[in-house]
């Protein structure tokens, strides 16, 4: 890949080693949503050690927002999750994880790792007098996972006021179906929202042998389970983006005992308001099968995240930055797919995007995300800590309406 001999690129791959030890401590020392103190106090003491921001801990829970001003100007937030999954890692790297069920298996270590080394370099700039305007840098806790409230990490810490000022958001997640010097942007939704449901069916249940007599929730089930599973097959538009999938069936206890309670849990996708509403619409009336059968129920939906929607403004700042510094660099146009991504709750009232970085060494096996063999290739560390330098240099630019030189 060529390399334009430029400040961000060059004084990215100036402190890869120090990308590197970040992400392979983090690595090594992997902590779950909610418990990321340890991770926190890294992150913190790493940031301290640079010099110049104004620092607040504790932010929605053990986030961080460290923020590098240089005189009035626009508010550029930058952010990356620190999380990790309960996940039984299966590689054999030096720096695997030293916590048995626990891995950084969605490439958080390396998000942190880059937002780092962005701050490392950006503070640079500040204090030579090439940085005008206010960077926010975002560390934010449990983006794997809710609070007992169902809240991830991204709207607690927005709760806490610290990001109000931000005018753009920008992120990133490493990406290991595209190879090391590629990324993958897409504008409009590109994540889905995530809801899930809960469904308990009641009836009187009764012994296996005498079937007559009892109100059968597995019967029962067999009919909501039919519509279901029709809803996206003959009800939804094959070109609409929008799926319901159940993950969970639990019923009975025995063989002879027709239980009186069944429950089936799933989960709902889509990419717009409409086709989540109309989804949720659907689930409720195919429930509606289940009082002519002779039982109840009871129908729950947990509105999770919404819809990752990225500007297609701060989108092509992304495309000229890595243009601008990487000029061969293979650009992917299209959707992320039907995963979640609580950033989406920071790019939902203020404009942003979220850009994926390919991570995977050309010519070996996809080590997919949220698995226990994930790896990343290193060498993309500093490619993606160089186009987030860049990506902000060119916000600020922009938002105070100077001319940006490609």
């Amino acid at each position: 890949m060529q390399i334009k001999h430029d400040p961000a690129t060059v004084n990215a791959e100036r402190i890869k080693a120090e990308l590197i030890r970040w992400r392979r401590h983090l690595h090594r020392h992997p902590e779950l949503s909610f418990q990321e103190k340890e991770t926190s106090a890294y992150i913190l003491h790493e940031i301290k050690a640079m010099g110049g921001f104004d620092i607040h801990p504790n932010v929605g829970g053990y986030g961080i927002v460290a923020t590098l001003s240089n005189g009035e100007g626009p508010v550029i937030g930058l952010r990356a999750d620190m999380d990790a999954l309960p996940i039984n890692e299966h590689n054999d790297a030096e720096y695997q994880s030293i916590h048995q069920g626990i891995m950084h298996a969605c490439g958080h270590d390396a998000h942190t790792a880059m937002l780092l080394g962005a701050a490392r370099l950006l503070s640079e700039d500040a204090k030579a007098g090439r940085l005008k305007g206010t960077i926010k840098f975002i560390f934010q806790p449990a983006e794997e996972d809710t609070n007992d409230a169902g809240l991830t990490g991204a709207p607690l810490m927005l709760q806490s006021g610290l990001l109000d000022s931000i005018d753009v958001f920008l992120a990133l997640h490493v990406c290991p179906w595209h190879a090391t010097g590629e990324i993958q942007v897409n504008d409009g939704p590109s994540m889905a929202n995530i809801d899930n449901f809960h469904m308990t069916i009641k009836a009187t249940g009764g012994h296996g042998g005498y079937p007559h007599l009892a109100t059968d929730p597995i019967w029962m089930s067999s009919y909501f389970l039919q519509g279901l599973y029709s809803i996206i097959s003959r009800k939804i538009d094959p070109l609409s983006v929008g799926t319901i999938s159940v993950g969970e069936i639990h019923g009975g206890e025995t063989a002879n005992v027709i239980p009186d309670e069944v429950t089936i849990t799933g989960t709902i996708r889509s990419y717009t308001k409409d086709m989540r509403a109309r989804l949720v619409q659907e689930l409720e009336q195919v429930a509606n099968v289940i009082p002519p059968l002779g039982g109840t129920y009871v129908l729950e939906i947990e509105t999770g995240e919404p819809a990752l929607d990225n500007d297609r403004r701060v989108n092509e700042v992304i495309r000229r930055a890595a243009r601008h510094l990487y000029p061969n660099m293979k650009i992917h146009e299209g959707p992320f797919g039907m995963g979640g991504e609580d950033f989406a709750h920071m790019i939902a009232e203020k404009p942003g995007a979220m850009f994926f970085l390919g991570c995977a060494k050309k010519g070996t096996p996809e080590r997919k995300l949220h698995s226990g063999d994930f790896q990343i290739d290193e060498n993309a560390l500093p490619i993606g800590a160089a186009i987030l330098m860049n990506s902000a240099h060119r916000l600020l630019q922009i938002e105070e309406g100077r001319k940006v030189d490609d």
